[in-house]
């Protein structure tokens, strides 16, 4: 199933990370794709920082992983630079993917082969003008739960709009 959102404004990327952090849990795992300066680790940032991640988040380009601690334990893989899949066991990959923290791969689309069915995908189009098209798939139990959440913060910013 999927989802599709439009963004025209960054603070809009700070809600949509705030619904997936109260989707998200561990086990999952949220592959990024889209093009370089896209906002796939300014979204990553503001996921961390909204699941209790105090340090400064950055994407892991050259290291490939970085991990981090907020509510459930944080692993950021950045594969951009990766030239075969296979090298992503060097660094036991497999066992992130199947821990107990939640996984955040940028440029999974390199490394699809060995992401699980059950991986969560979003896909982040920069526009000419500047906004964003974003396009998430997941389970139906998961798209239905993140539509949720999504709907309870725009409330909670309408209500808070509203007494200002």
């Amino acid at each position: 199933m999927q989802l599709e959102l439009n963004i025209d404004h960054i603070e809009e990327t700070e809600k949509i990370a705030k619904a997936f952090s109260e989707t998200l849990g561990r086990g999952d795992i949220l592959c990024l794709q889209g093009d370089l300066g896209a906002g796939k680790t300014t979204f990553t940032q503001f996921l961390c920082r909204s699941l209790g991640v105090e340090e400064y988040v950055t994407s892991p380009t050259f290291n490939i992983m970085n991990a981090y601690e907020g509510m459930v334990p944080i692993y950021h893989f950045d594969v951009y630079r990766i030239s075969e899949p296979d090298e992503m066991y060097e660094i036991g990959f497999e066992e992130y993917l199947y821990g107990r923290g939640i996984c955040i791969v940028e440029w999974a689309n390199l490394v699809d082969e060995l992401i699980p069915d059950r991986a969560i995908w979003m896909t982040i189009l920069l526009n000419l003008e500047g906004t964003r098209d974003i396009k998430v798939e997941g389970s139906e139990p998961f798209i239905f739960k993140l539509k949720e959440h999504l709907d309870k913060i725009e409330n909670r910013l309408e209500r808070k709009d509203q007494t200002l």
